[in-house]
Formats: structure tokens, C-alpha cells, sequence
């Protein structure tokens, strides 16, 4: 079960953390021992923490980073409440439909914040990470980084908008040839791709990282800002309609066989095999 009315963290359930240093919003997954995984509970958290940021005027710039050594390893499939559930399977497929939409909401919190958002990537960056990743402003990666979009390979199609952000960044031929393959790029595929704008060895990730999140913090607030609305507004102009389609194709496939299947496979280390229903 989601909850979309709590607006408290119980303590111990972190996901997210954020500490607010010299204008900057530091905004930390902070599950290292589970790989950063996301959850429903996630995606909960940015939210609260996303409405939190957005009328903070000390804070300039959010600076999204991770602990251990992975930003993001993907959905966190230990996670409780994973499954939704339906009396019937059409009755499940728009249990999903909504889900997803809330998920689109609160990510949309997040991407359209006023406030430049500066990511800090290390280590595996999948699935869902690389869309959180992709949600930024502006993205730095450790050469250590990983970046794929798995969700084909486990009969599942992209959840939240990561091969459309790609399709806007790196072109459409690039968005379907890594969400149709489900193939892993390193760090330097994804900064020759434009889906990067810095890679830096990994013991400088955290310098690189605050000091540009800083630099824009030293810029006029209210011109950054618009500056972020501006170029949004351009790039994303097609964004909306598009994530509705995401959210149904997700549902769709969340509730096939072949999802079953995918994720079977994996469990098992085994070639999944897939009926196309």
C-alpha cells in the first residue's frame, strides 16, 4: 500500500536526507547497505522533500547526491508494499495506471523545482537512479559510473520518463537503443552522449560536484531561476503528454506474464523467456 497522506519519516526509514550548507540543499540517498535501491516509499520521500525546497529561500541550489558506492542500483525488490494488487486484472492495471501518475507527480515536484539541480553520480546508476539522475539540471559522474535502463530485459517498460529525458538529451536513436537493449554504458559513453556535462575521477566527485552546485549558488537566485524555467519550457515541451503514455505502458506491463517472468528469470540467473503476454 502507498501512502500518499503521511507527511512524516519514521525514523529509521530514511531514504533521503537533506542538510541546507552556504545556500546549497544537500539532498543524500542515504540507503548504502541496499545500494541506494528506490521504493514506493522513495519516491514519497522526494516529494516531501521536494515541496520542502521549493519555498526554502536558503536554499539556491540542490545538490543530489548519494552514500556508499552506488547512486542508484535500481527498484529496491526487498522493499515492502511492491506489488500492487487488484480484484481482477483490469481492475490491477489502473491500480498501476495511478500509481505511476502519483509517481510521475511527485517526480515532477522534483524536476521542476525553481532551484538548479546539480547530481553527483558514482557506481551503478540504473533503472530507476538514472532516471532520478536525468531529472537534474546538470549532471556529474565519477569515471566509475554505470548508467543503464534494464526495464525491457525484466518485461517491463520504462517507468518514469528516463528514454524520453534521454530521446531530449542524446536523441531518439540513443533513447531506444539503450531502453530497447537494456545495455550498460560507462561514464564516459554518457558524456559523449550529452546525457553528462562533467566526468571526474572518483575521489574528486564530491569537490566537483559542491563547487559547481556553488558557483550557480553565487549567481542572482531569481535569474538562475529563470533561466531553469526558460530552458525547461523548451525542452520539455512535449514532456507531459508523453509521461501519460509512460504511465500507462508501465501499468500494462507491470501487470503481464511477461513481467512475472522477467523478474523470475533474474531471481533465478536464468534467460528469461518471454510470450508477449
Amino acid at each position: 500500500m502507498i501512502d500518499t497522506i503521511g507527511t512524516d519519516i519514521p525514523e529509521g526509514e530514511e531514504r533521503l536526507r537533506l542538510d541546507v550548507e552556504d545556500g546549497l540543499g544537500i539532498l543524500t540517498l542515504c540507503r548504502p547497505r541496499k545500494l541506494n535501491g528506490w521504493s514506493w516509499e522513495s519516491t514519497r520521500q522526494l516529494g516531501l522533500f521536494a515541496d520542502r525546497i521549493r519555498f526554502d529561500d536558503s536554499i539556491r541550489v540542490v545538490l543530489l547526491r548519494a552514500e556508499g558506492r552506488a547512486f542508484c542500483a535500481g527498484i529496491d525488490v526487498t522493499a515492502p508494499g511492491g506489488a500492487i494488487e487488484g480484484r481482477s486484472g483490469s481492475e490491477r492495471t489502473r491500480n498501476y495506471y495511478e500509481a505511476l501518475r502519483w509517481v510521475h507527480e511527485r517526480f515532477r515536484v522534483f524536476a521542476q523545482l525553481p532551484q538548479p539541480v546539480v547530481a553527483a553520480v558514482q557506481g551503478y546508476c540504473l533503472g530507476f537512479g538514472f532516471e532520478l539522475a536525468l531529472m537534474a539540471d546538470v549532471r556529474i559522474a565519477a569515471d566509475d559510473a554505470v548508467f543503464a535502463l534494464p526495464e525491457a530485459r525484466l518485461g517491463v517498460a520504462v517507468d518514469a520518463g528516463g528514454d524520453l529525458r534521454i530521446a531530449r538529451d542524446a536523441g531518439a536513436g540513443w533513447a531506444k537503443l539503450l531502453a530497447l537493449t537494456g545495455r550498460r554504458i560507462d561514464a564516459a559513453t554518457a558524456e559523449r552522449l550529452r546525457l553528462l556535462q562533467q566526468v571526474v575521477p572518483v575521489d574528486q566527485l564530491a569537490k566537483a560536484s559542491r563547487d559547481l552546485a556553488a558557483e550557480i549558488a553565487a549567481n542572482a537566485p531569481l535569474a538562475a531561476q529563470g533561466i531553469k524555467r526558460g530552458i525547461d519550457a523548451y525542452a520539455d515541451a512535449a514532456m507531459a503528454g508523453a509521461l501519460d503514455r509512460v504511465a500507462m505502458s508501465a501499468a500494462i506491463t507491470l501487470t503481464s506474464e511477461d513481467s512475472r517472468e522477467g523478474y523470475g528469470a533474474k531471481a533465478a540467473g536464468r534467460a528469461a523467456e518471454f510470450e508477449g503476454k
